[in-house]
């Protein structure tokens, strides 16, 4: 009983251990660990600072393509293509959403669920598809936004054809365990 308890015990307080682990190291390179720690922390504000304007960008542009209902619309318009590779229809918003906001995409993902069960074949293609595609423009956003890229062209397009490798995967792989 004593050896479990050592372990949860350490596994409960491993993140207190990496950064006591952190400073000490620190401490022994003689590095001035708390003023490394303010000047890091001045720098995550002025980041913050900097990629606001485009987060902001690009959540009020979900939000108005959400609310316009041009979603719903987008929808059935590729709706003969996605039944052609065999995608549900019931999964487009999540794979539409999905690239743009990760809490967005967790909120279709949570509709469809409720609607079709966890268990059905769409409930479980719509897990494995939150869990192997990315929020692409996301994530440009953040990343390119913190460094001052402008041009993600190149990336944007390996990011969007990775997503559609994931998509396509993840029908693969739902269709050969779950059909």
């Amino acid at each position: 009983m004593l050896q479990i308890f050592s372990f949860n015990y350490i596994i409960k307080s491993i993140i207190a251990l990496l950064i006591l682990a952190v400073v000490v190291y620190g401490m022994v390179k003689k590095v001035k660990v708390y003023e490394c720690f303010v000047e890091g922390a001045k720098e995550g504000l002025s980041i913050c600072l900097r990629i606001f304007p485009y987060l902001l960008a690009m959540l009020v542009a979900i939000a108005v393509f959400r609310e316009s209902k041009a979603l719903d619309y987008f929808i059935i318009l590729v709706k003969p293509v996605v039944k052609l590779i065999g995608l549900p229809p019931e999964i487009v918003p999540l794979v539409l959403v999905k690239p743009l906001s990760g809490s967005g995409a967790l909120g279709v993902l949570s509709d469809i669920l409720i609607k079709y069960g966890p268990d059905s074949f769409i409930g479980r293609l719509s897990s494995i598809i939150m869990g192997t595609t990315e929020t692409i423009f996301y994530t440009l956003t953040v990343y390119f936004g913190a460094v001052g890229i402008k041009k993600i062209r190149h990336t944007l397009w390996a990011a969007v054809m990775a997503d559609f490798v994931a998509i396509i995967m993840a029908l693969t792989l739902a269709r050969i365990m779950f059909l």
